[in-house]
């Protein structure tokens, strides 16, 4: 059933994809402001209980609903299952921002193209160059495509299948949202649920990275992997994007400054690899691999998310198989 259920969600989907303002999308916003003005206190312990109070709510209910429905009919907890995935899939909720920005480029539509990737992800585009157009546009790929796909998919398998699935998708949006600037907002709220949501994709994360090196540049992912991933100040995020960059054998990460840059190159030539800072006795940082993301970049990343799509589902048909089988 779980096979079944993603694979009727996701076509549910790509025929129509449910918007970005949704009626499901203002109840979690609706309660998780009710639960900030109400707990945010500044302390830790007030800022774990106005996260409980949101996540734990959804969760449960979403629970006792599967359970129940799955004593009464399989029908109907089919229904249910792909009903959830369907609300919380969002496949074609960020895809749509990437195939425009991609168009725009190849039309050399550049005002398009940065008006796009702002309303997108917010960033200050105005005189943004092509390669930074292209290199923003395949971290915010990579990153949605994780929590709104791949992330979805791994909580889809635990034991409280569809609650696992709010569970997740609660906590991504607490993170994000409680961690956006506000005047009003203590620090405390936004490390919590930054904090419950590491814990939560620590997993799906690291599963989403193997499968981008299964289905990608295996070497260069791992490489990035190991050695690249501390670039990001997000240790969850640097994961996606070292791994996800190197399997489309491409630099992702905001590049060294000019100076830094013109020592590298002076210490490369005396077979010494520079880091920012290693005169200070930091460690120096590995090499650089692979080249500047291109607008073909873009078609690329489109097959390696399908690609990691179809092992995905190949290796939940498996696992159905299997249990279906024993």
């Amino acid at each position: 059933m779980t096979f079944v259920s993603i694979l009727l969600a996701l076509i549910a989907e790509q025929f129509r994809a449910l918007g970005r303002n949704n009626p499901i999308f203002d109840i979690v916003r609706v309660l998780g402001d009710r639960a900030e003005h109400a707990f945010d206190t500044g302390r830790p312990r007030d800022a774990a209980l106005a996260w409980l109070t949101v996540v734990l709510p959804l969760t449960l209910a979403v629970v006792v609903v599967h359970y129940l429905l799955a004593s009464i009919s399989v029908a109907l907890t089919l229904v249910w299952n792909v009903l959830l995935l369907y609300l919380t899939l969002g496949f074609r909720q960020f895809s749509h921002y990437f195939t425009d920005i991609h168009e725009a480029l190849n039309r050399d539509d550049l005002h398009t193209a940065r008006a796009l990737l702002n309303e997108w992800t917010g960033l200050d585009t105005l005189e943004m160059p092509v390669s930074e157009i292209v290199r923003h546009t395949l971290e915010a790929a990579i990153v949605a495509v994780h929590r709104h796909v791949f992330g979805v998919f791994f909580w889809f398998l635990v034991p409280i299948g569809p609650g696992g699935v709010v569970l997740y998708r609660t906590a991504e949006y607490l993170s994000r949202q409680w961690n956006s600037p506000s005047n009003e907002r203590s620090p405390a709220l936004g490390c919590f649920a930054a904090q419950a949501f590491y814990v939560l994709d620590w997993v799906p994360s690291r599963l989403t990275s193997i499968g981008f090196a299964i289905v990608g540049n295996f070497e260069d992912a791992i490489y990035a992997w190991r050695n690249h991933a501390r670039k990001w100040n997000d240790a969850v995020n640097g994961i996606l994007l070292a791994s996800g960059g190197g399997a489309l054998g491409v630099r992702l990460g905001a590049p060294l400054a000019e100076e830094d840059s013109s020592v590298m190159l002076r210490t490369s030539l005396a077979g010494v690899d520079y880091a920012p800072g290693m005169d200070d006795g930091v460690e120096p940082t590995p090499p650089e691999f692979g080249a500047d993301p291109g607008v073909r970049t873009l078609q690329s990343a489109v097959g390696l998310v399908w690609r990691a799509v179809i092992l995905w589902m190949i290796l939940l048909a498996m696992i159905s198989l299997a249990l279906w089988v024993g």
